[in-house]
């Protein structure tokens, strides 16, 4: 397994790189990989499941099942894993997420621990996702 950390900061207010966490919905309008997520919950919580529909083609391609671990709120935190493949044993992702208030904007940063190949994969979307998060 291997952990890699990312970081970002832009103009955007905390609270609005926080609701585009917060809200499943809005993970498409700043994270290019990703096109729809189908959750039946309108926010975040701890226990919710769902399917991210990712991909970099006019259609969602792929169907990432998903499940939040923990959400703080407060902190502006949360986690969650994903599974690469609808079979037990196959490859999946630890993601912990943050949001930080900072002069002039916010930061955030993403802790990925998962198989050497997939974090490395993973990492350059993750990293231009998060840039737009914190962007205005």
């Amino acid at each position: 397994m291997t952990t890699v950390t990312l970081r970002a900061s832009g103009t955007a207010p905390a609270d609005l790189a926080w609701e585009r966490y917060a809200d499943p919905a809005l993970w498409s309008t700043w994270s290019p990989q990703i096109q729809r997520v189908d959750v039946d919950v309108p926010r975040l919580v701890t226990g919710a499941t769902g399917t991210v529909r990712a991909g970099l083609l006019p259609h969602p391609t792929v169907g990432i099942p998903f499940t939040v671990l923990e959400v703080d709120e407060a902190a502006r935190t949360w986690a969650w894993e994903v599974r690469l493949g609808p079979l037990p044993g196959l490859p999946h992702l630890h993601l912990e997420h943050g949001v930080e208030a900072t002069t002039g904007g916010s930061a955030t940063w993403l802790v990925v621990t998962g198989a050497l190949p997939v974090v490395a994969a993973y990492a350059p979307l993750a990293r231009l996702a998060l840039s737009r998060l914190v962007s205005p």
